[in-house]
């Protein structure tokens, strides 16, 4: 293919993918830059860089990072380019190439004290994906003043992430755990939790004595942020690079308004769980059974559930060794139902339970056609009122549950009173095979 034929192919397939008209397949166009391969690359870039809506920044993203070329070398100038959004897509070839990325080392370490946090963490994960081979790398960044510290600390990050904290060296954690007694010694405000599993709850501020209850050893202090981001990391961790990192490790929380929270299961509850031929009957089982031993134990206890993708929730309510109260959405048809209605539950209807709101609808009409934000919010608002006008009950969950009983951890606050430090502790598995990989929030 001759320059002017080359030159017209590119223009008509930057302009194709430009257009966000309904009838341009952009796709096509996408691929034949694809295809063109380097030529496209700066056009591409400068596409990038001065698209003025996100679905045209989103098509030339896409495009930039798949270019079929031999040597993603070609990507090394655009790490240098002033549009944060170029340099970060430019590292994109890099976190697939895995070990092989190792040459280019060099070139992208820039990368990791990039003045944009997004191509920094960009950075973090093309060096987490050469595996074993870039932690002499990022050790040798760790000891060096001069690199400055957005370097290092995405150093520390990438080393964090590639072998958890058996990768980092003691000077690395002494740094860490000096970190998080600041943070706790700061008294910020604790921000509610992300709740997307399920989790135990003690009346006890006996750190130590739930500790021993689950079969726990080696608490690790760290606060509700890392302690939360490591529950949701472990939890939704479904292709750990070493065997058994969903069940090396639980969050226990710091007494909050006098009640221990445990985030994560027990190496032995998760196997149980994992090698049923019925997993949601020994997932119930489980938790039936631990809320009964430890309200033996601590005189009650409660297990919630709640998931983020799907309307799951569900409870164990568990007084002096007998479960008096278990609600799964699920399974509630089958054998998800144990004990009358409780207490909690008063005023609410149960997930599962048709009601008929048409009355409400009726009497707030539609949400009108074009509506704003404001307005939208303005509609559901008047809507709740007329629920609660004509006496339909509202369905409770998992939270609203624990906000009665014990303590909700999705409400977390001001009023929250904390005694002593939340810890990451380790299972049996954990013993054996360490940490789960990975960087957590500080």
């Amino acid at each position: 293919m001759d320059e002017t034929p080359l030159t017209t192919e590119l223009s008509s397939a930057l302009a194709l993918l430009c257009d966000e008209g309904p009838s341009v397949d952009w796709r096509a166009s996408a691929e034949a830059l694809v295809t063109i391969g380097e030529p496209a690359l700066l056009p591409l870039a400068e596409v990038l860089a001065a698209a003025e809506s996100p679905e045209v920044a989103r098509r030339a993203k896409g495009a930039l990072a798949r270019l079929g070329v031999a040597d993603p070398g070609i990507y090394v100038p655009l790490l240098r380019h002033p549009h944060a959004e170029v340099r970060g897509t430019a590292l994109s070839p890099f976190r697939f190439l895995g070990e092989a990325a190792l040459r280019y080392a060099d070139r992208l370490i820039p990368s990791l004290g990039d003045p944009d946090a997004d191509v920094r963490q960009r950075a973090v994960w093309a060096f987490e994906a050469m595996g074993d081979a870039a932690v002499p790398v990022l050790r040798r960044l760790r000891r060096q003043p001069a690199t400055g510290p957005r370097i290092r600390a995405a150093a520390l990050e990438a080393l964090a992430g590639r072998g958890g904290p058996s990768a980092l060296s003691d000077r690395d954690l002494a740094a860490w755990r000096r970190l998080t007694r600041i943070k706790q010694l700061a008294k910020t405000t604790p921000e509610s939790l992300h709740l997307c599993g399920s989790w135990y709850a003690v009346p006890s501020d006996d750190q130590a004595a739930v500790l021993a209850a689950f079969d726990l050893s080696d608490p690790e202090p760290v606060t509700l942020r890392t302690g939360a981001s490591a529950w949701n990391h472990d939890s939704h961790n479904w292709g750990g690079r070493r065997p058994h990192e969903r069940c090396a490790r639980v969050f226990v929380s710091p007494a909050l308004d006098g009640w221990t929270l445990v985030f994560g299961r027990s190496s032995q509850d998760r196997h149980r769980i994992e090698d049923a031929e019925d997993k949601d009957a020994a997932h119930s089982e489980v938790a039936r059974e631990r809320c009964t031993d430890l309200s033996r134990r601590f005189g009650a206890a409660h297990w919630y559930g709640m998931s983020c993708g799907d309307g799951w929730t569900a409870w164990c309510i568990a007084e002096g060794g007998e479960v008096v109260r278990f609600y799964d959405v699920f399974e509630a048809d089958e054998k998800g139902i144990v004990g009358v209605g409780h207490p909690a539950e008063s005023g609410f209807r149960l997930p599962h339970e048709y009601t008929d709101t048409s009355a409400a609808h009726d009497a707030v009409g539609e949400v009108p056609h074009g509506a704003g934000p404001e307005e939208i919010k303005e509609f559901y608002v008047r809507y709740a009122q007329a629920r609660r006008d004509l006496g339909i009950p509202d369905a409770c969950y998992a939270t609203d549950i624990a906000a009665r009983l014990s303590v909700n951890p999705a409400a977390l606050g001001a009023r929250t009173r904390i005694t002593g430090s939340g810890v990451l502790a380790l299972t049996a598995c954990g013993r054996r095979y360490g940490h789960p990989a990975g960087a957590l929030k500080a």
